[in-house]
């Protein structure tokens, strides 16, 4: 299990390195996911995960970059640093460090909480 995990985070860091955001989750979020940022409430389930996305990304004009480092992967869990970089069409230009954790099953996020900096 933590193979495959690691192999789907070498493919995350590829894909979202790009910033390939709806690509990277309409392979790997399972269809009941579970997303939260920080302390807000969840979003459940991939189509409104989805949605929320496809939302964010229409205010982006200048994607900067996403970085992932520091991975570590044990039993169905995994947790990486992330580094997002970006511009909405508002001017704001967005810098946000966070941990991400992570729980998998059969190779998809079942459940993913982004702790913020």
């Amino acid at each position: 299990m933590e193979n495959q995990i690691k192999n789907a985070l070498s493919d995350l860091k590829q894909l979202l390195g790009k910033g390939e955001f709806m690509a990277a989750m309409e392979k790997y979020l399972a269809d009941d996911v579970v997303l939260q940022e920080a302390n807000n409430e969840p979003k459940v389930g991939k189509e409104v995960c989805l949605q929320a996305e496809r939302e964010l990304l229409a205010t982006v004009t200048h994607f900067g970059k996403y970085e992932m480092k520091n991975i570590a992967v044990g039993g169905d869990t995994s947790y990486y640093e992330a580094v997002m970089e970006f511009t909405t069409n508002d001017g704001t230009e967005h810098h946000f460090e966070q941990v991400n954790r992570t729980q998998w099953r059969d190779g998809k996020i079942v459940n993913e909480r982004y702790f913020h900096a």
